[in-house]
């Protein structure tokens, strides 16, 4: 056996780890007593359009098409169709040629670095970030290297510039922020264009900026989403969406380059072989053919918003320390005692589930994941003040 394979399949995800003992506490004691806060499933449904979308699609009984194989990059269609949307709102300079589908934001990472990792380079990312960057680098022959932040958890200049040197390759970003809530406003996407481009000049080869956006909608400032391929060349971007039209389990979504980098053409050549190496032979043919007609819409997302704002305002009100987040649908906790680890174990005791911040890179915090039915953020409140309470006795 693959012993690297063997230690990730052993460890497994914490994430799923909390969720799945969540899932055997409600079979005990039963769901309206158990408080999951584990996982980024969303709870709101997708859009009825889309579903009558699906249903048409479906009906067309003498048509094979809608299951069979795709191109490799996608459907000419679909990738005309988000690069138009993206160019529509964000002034993107995107072509559909740049533009690859794939099945969701898991495989658009791990294409992108498979595509232009070499053998012991390192990806730079920010911590606290998504768990699992670290088997996606590996996986891709990389190293992932973690860079501390200010006390807001946003990007800062002077580590970043100490933490690059001639191995970097790629800079993963990640924004809204999973687990912080975060945001990555223009100033500090100007920023870090400018580390990067100063640093590759430096070292005679680009870094590339790759921007993990499955939360780009779930935006609760009244600020504009700089859409990375304006401000830096070598930038490439992963896209799902799983989150704004609730479809986290059709593993949908795109990779793709802006039509400025000098490296376009072979970039995207090694996408595809990317892909083809990983096994990724093309998305859902189902949902590629849906896109198009849903590309504007999204999900009922002011749900999180109202969400953020019940259980943001609950836990202050108990005393709790936390980061307002300013997008996602997550909730950075300031632990009650220095071990996150073990204060989240100590939230289990009152059926409330939660995630340590050791596993998202930082420690002395936990992810609440408040992508939850609102019957279960208001009856949670009563355990966290059960918890805090025990905590200050």
């Amino acid at each position: 056996m693959n012993e690297k394979m063997k230690e990730y399949g052993a460890k497994g995800s914490p994430i799923r780890y909390m969720w799945s003992r969540a899932n055997e506490d409600k079979r005990e004691n039963g769901e309206d007593n158990v408080f999951d806060f584990t996982l980024g499933n969303p709870s709101v449904p997708a859009p009825d359009a889309l579903n009558e979308v699906l249903i048409n699609l479906l009906k067309r009984k003498d048509d094979v098409s809608i299951h069979s194989y795709t191109p490799s990059s996608g459907i000419t269609e679909t990738r005309m169709a988000i690069a138009d949307h993206l160019n529509k709102k964000y002034k993107a300079n995107v072509s559909k040629d740049r533009v690859m589908v794939t099945v969701g934001a898991a495989a658009s990472i791990a294409i992108g670095l498979n595509a232009v990792l070499n053998e012991g380079e390192e990806v730079l990312t920010f911590a606290p970030h998504f768990t699992e960057y670290f088997p996606w680098t590996e996986k891709a022959g990389g190293r992932l290297k973690e860079v501390g932040t200010n006390n807001r958890f946003l990007p800062d200049e002077a580590l970043l510039r100490k933490a690059i040197n001639r191995d970097t390759r790629v800079l993963l970003i990640n924004s809204p922020n999973n687990p912080t809530g975060v945001f990555y406003d223009e100033e500090v996407i100007r920023m870090l264009a400018r580390v990067l481009k100063e640093k590759s000049e430096e070292y005679g080869k680009p870094i590339y900026l790759f921007s993990d956006e499955p939360y780009r909608e779930l935006l609760y400032v009244d600020k504009p989403y700089p859409f990375i391929t304006k401000y830096y060349e070598y930038s490439m971007v992963g896209y799902s969406y799983s989150k704004s039209l609730s479809l986290p389990g059709e593993r949908i979504g795109y990779l793709l380059t802006g039509e400025n980098n000098p490296e376009k053409e072979e970039l995207f050549s090694a996408m595809n072989g990317a892909a083809r190496s990983l096994g990724f032979v093309c998305a859902s043919s189902l949902f590629q053919k849906a896109l198009p007609e849903v590309i504007n819409l999204t999900s009922n997302i002011e749900e999180y918003r109202t969400n953020r704002d019940i259980l943001l305002k609950g836990l202050c009100d108990i005393g709790y320390d936390c980061i307002v987040p300013e997008g996602a649908f997550y909730l950075f906790v300031k632990s009650l005692e220095e071990d996150a680890v073990a204060f989240a174990e100590e939230a289990t005791k009152h059926h409330i589930y939660v995630v340590a911040s050791d596993y998202f890179g930082v420690k002395g915090y936990v992810r609440v994941s408040y992508c939850v039915g609102r019957k279960t953020i208001v009856g949670s409140l009563a355990g966290f003040r059960e918890l805090f309470d025990s905590y200050r006795r």
